[in-house]
């Protein structure tokens, strides 16, 4: 089997030659950069915006009624959410009461990080799940027994599929404390590019880090008429890639199959897409040289080379079938907008064997077409895939 690690000198990173849609809004400036460090092209598009706290009047209000009727439970789901929920209530001048009425509650922190924030805040959590999940909350609650208890969730704008309604079932009232709604993106230019890219199979991978951005970019491409474009290019061509299962759900509700890591942090997605894509792509012997065919890019025999929108077209017609000839014709219908003139494709084929840097990787089948030249032989030896 080939390898070839990211560390080694001169090593193609394992996203070179990629492009990475990102869809987040909140830490999209750190999700960018973690996939452009191993090599991607990341095309941006938060497909949400964020409603500042300070203004947010259903926070607020919610805030209100939680120090006008104490609850019995309080449930710390983020930390960033905690945090931004007592610094909003500090600017409105509610600061300390939120403290004194969270200090007089039974109050629940989600996991590690949801613990330090509470603590740093002066306050000692009654309870935190080893899992780091709310289902292990919601099993805690209904054992203890919830009826005639008000339960107040701080979300984080993520759905908690039926964790609201299992308490309230079990006679509980649940007060929910709306930390960073979403919004639709003020400009939705960019959502309208990344979905253009989608239909016409420019992106590779799709990056989603929360269930409102999915659910955002599907109702865009309802919106445009095109929501089963997007949902077969995400079936066939391009990875949605998600960090966690509750991210994936607007998806799945289409039947469509997501990838997801197993631990739901920024970190591990893009190790999943770093493995991903690279291993979607099935390196060929070809003229004596080792060719992966990726996103925008080729490499050949270890070495990144970037290829033009026209000739990654002829190189992905030539790929369907490697070692036949693809007539003209063909090769034609493949060009985005090139009409019925030959010449072009002969044009993309010239700057294709430059950007290549190995001309004798395709061959001219006189009054035919062209093929890549295939290793038969030597075919055995890649059959493996790429590492």
């Amino acid at each position: 089997m080939h390898t070839n690690s990211f560390s080694e000198p001169g090593a193609v990173p394992p996203l070179a030659g990629f492009t990475v849609g990102v869809t987040a809004a909140r830490r999209a400036d750190e999700l960018c950069a973690l996939l452009e460090r191993r090599g991607a092209a990341v095309l941006r598009a938060p497909a949400l915006r964020i409603v500042p706290l300070s203004d947010d009047v259903e926070l607020l209000a919610a805030t209100k009624r939680l120090l006008d009727e104490a609850p019995d439970v309080v449930i710390a789901t983020t930390a960033i959410g905690f945090r931004g929920w007592v610094e909003a209530a500090d600017g409105w001048g509610l600061g300390e009461a939120l403290l004194r009425r969270l200090g007089e509650v039974e109050l629940l922190a989600r996991g590690p990080k949801v613990r330090g924030a509470v603590r740093a805040a002066g306050l000692v959590e009654a309870w935190s799940p080893a899992s780091e999940s709310m289902a292990e909350v919601l099993d805690r609650l209904l054992d203890q027994g919830v009826e005639g208890q008000c339960v107040a969730v701080q979300l984080h704008g993520e759905p908690l599929p039926g964790f609201s309604e299992s308490l309230r079932a079990a006679g509980a009232t649940v007060v929910a404390v709306p930390v960073y709604r979403w919004l639709p993106p003020e400009d939705i230019g960019p959502v309208d590019r990344l979905l253009d890219a989608v239909f016409g199979r420019c992106l590779d991978a799709v990056s989603f880090t929360s269930a409102p951005a999915a659910a955002s970019l599907l109702a865009r491409a309802e919106h445009r008429g095109r929501l089963d474009e997007l949902l077969d290019a995400f079936r066939s061509d391009v990875l949605p890639a998600c960090v966690g299962p509750v991210t994936a759900l607007p998806l799945q509700a289409y039947d469509v199959p997501t990838r997801q890591p197993e631990r739901f942090r920024l970190g591990p997605l893009v190790q999943l897409i770093a493995s991903e894509l690279p291993g979607r792509v099935r390196p060929l012997p070809v003229a004596g040289h080792r060719v992966e065919i990726r996103g925008h890019a080729a490499v050949v025999d270890g070495v990144l080379r970037p290829v033009p929108p026209a000739g990654m077209a002829l190189l992905r017609a030539l790929a369907r079938r490697p070692g036949w000839v693809v007539g003209r014709g063909d090769l034609l219908r493949s060009l985005p907008g090139a009409g019925r003139d030959e010449h072009a494709v002969e044009t993309a084929m010239a700057r294709l064997r430059t950007a290549l840097g190995a001309p004798k990787l395709i061959q001219t089948v006189v009054k035919r077409g062209y093929r890549l030249s295939l290793d038969p032989h030597a075919e055995g030896k890649y059959a493996e895939g790429p590492s």
